[in-house]
């Protein structure tokens, strides 16, 4: 059964290269959605998939990338979107 989760990672987050690792790491868990930066320092992720699959990429939203120190992961359930990929996506 595909879940949709709402996930804001909080610490250094932001030019670690975390948005590109989160692609790459959906597209091994078969994750699809989207990931940005937020102007408060955190990234946000919507992400979708089964359970194991979302399970998965949660763990690694909870380490990132190397250089990356995740302080905090919040998650919320939210409805379906049906998305069919995983992008970074970039605010103007």
């Amino acid at each position: 059964m595909k879940k949709h989760f709402k996930i804001h990672v909080h610490g250094k987050v932001q030019g670690v290269y975390f948005r590109a690792t989160a692609v790459d790491k959906a597209h091994l868990y078969n994750v699809a959605g989207f990931t940005r930066n937020e102007t408060d320092g955190t990234v946000y992720i919507e992400a979708e998939g089964d359970e194991e699959s979302l399970r998965k990429f949660i763990e690694w939203c909870h380490i990132g990338p190397p250089r990356a120190i995740v302080e905090e992961v919040v998650i919320e359930e939210g409805d379906l979107k049906h998305y069919q990929n995983f992008i970074t996506v970039r605010v103007i």
